[in-house]
């Protein structure tokens, strides 16, 4: 089922490298095992749809991510799935996702992984992170903001607001990104649900007083991604490293379990570009980062062209708008809803419709 490594001389398991593990992908007892861990948690926590039908949550390729982090011990991906839906119930985040006041939405997003609109050879979407816009005074500026999150979400006080607003892009990742990324089928496994995203984390410019200073932020950031949102990511590659980092390197890859370490490449300039591509098409990879789209960390997501055959526009909307967004499944389509606060006014738009080409 998994392959190991040795990292830093102990062996280690690996992720499950797409797509085994994943739907439509599973070995026989890994079938039983998916099997058993609904039967088990259908009553209370287990749902298969919402009052609005959402697309994209709670649904099999939810379950897989749990079990493939635990290596498809079921006992194990229990324990955490529940801790993660009391964690989600104790600080209402589908409530926090969608009322959300969008302004401070906007302020995190600017400041942490943007999607570039664009999706990996498997299908899997691509977000760009440049590290050196985190400074200290970006810093402190924000954390002061993010005393108060304005939202209708009440939380359990021990979560940070300041994670809680991130946790919030990690929903537009599980709730928007992938579920769109989901019904383009021009990829090699159409009917696999895309549950994962790779990332280019660019660390070019940033000192080593820097990383010092975002320690405590990102290691708790870490540990509770790990534990809440387990096998979102495929791949990071670290661009720009300065001479320091491993020593910084060090102190970082505590933070994580080995598979997590395992899904982590330090590129040097010259491994950069092919590296890149052996990954992410040319086409869809940023030009800074030796591909051909024109992205800048910061500016709206460049569409996919592969969405303008199966995408229709409602209204006067011809792109996304900012702040959350989650699918409203309508059997052989689904539906884009714009959701969060504006000056404490409700914020619900109907974006566009995007038409199913597989059955998932």
């Amino acid at each position: 089922m998994s392959t190991t490594i040795q990292v830093d001389g102990v062996e280690s398991m690996v992720e499950y490298s797409f797509p085994r593990g994943h739907l439509g992908h599973l070995q026989p007892e890994e079938e039983d095992a998916l099997k058993e861990f609904k039967e088990r948690i259908e009553n209370g926590f287990y749902k298969t749809g919402n009052a609005e039908d959402e697309f994209g949550y709670y649904n099999d390729a939810l379950l897989l991510r749990f079990l493939r982090a635990r290596h498809f011990n079921v006992q194990d991906a229990i324990s955490q799935f529940m801790a993660t839906e009391e964690w989600r119930n104790a600080n209402e985040i589908d409530t926090l996702y969608k009322t959300i006041d969008l302004e401070q939405y906007e302020e995190t997003r600017r400041l942490y992984p943007q999607w570039t609109g664009r999706r990996d050879r498997h299908g899997m979407p691509v977000y760009v992170f440049v590290v050196k816009h985190l400074d200290s005074k970006t810093m402190s500026a924000y954390e002061k903001s993010a005393i108060k999150t304005h939202t209708m979400a009440r939380s359990d006080d021990n979560t940070p607001q300041k994670l809680l607003r991130l946790f919030a892009l990690y929903e537009n990742l599980i709730r928007f990104v992938m579920p769109l990324c989901t019904v383009l089928t021009d990829r090699e496994y159409p009917k696999t649900p895309i549950t994962q995203s790779n990332n280019i984390v660019d660390i070019s410019g940033v000192s080593l007083r820097m990383f010092w200073n975002l320690r405590a932020h990102m290691q708790d950031a870490s540990k509770l991604a790990t534990a809440h949102y387990p096998e979102t990511l495929s791949r990071i590659f670290i661009i720009g490293a300065p001479s320091f980092f491993p020593t910084v390197w060090s102190w970082i890859k505590r933070w994580f379990d080995p598979i997590t370490t395992s899904k982590i490449f330090i590129l040097s300039q010259d491994d950069m570009k092919a590296t890149l591509e052996s990954y992410i098409d040319p086409a869809d990879l940023p030009k800074q980062y030796g591909g051909e789209l024109d992205f800048e960390f910061g500016q709206a997501p460049v569409l996919d062209p592969a969405l303008k055959d199966v995408l229709k526009w409602e209204g006067s909307y011809t792109d996304f708008p900012h702040g959350p967004i989650y699918w409203s499944d309508k059997g052989d389509h689904i539906e884009a809803v714009a959701v969060g606060h504006v000056n404490q006014n409700e914020r619900r738009d109907t974006i566009c419709t995007v038409r199913k080409t597989a059955p998932i």
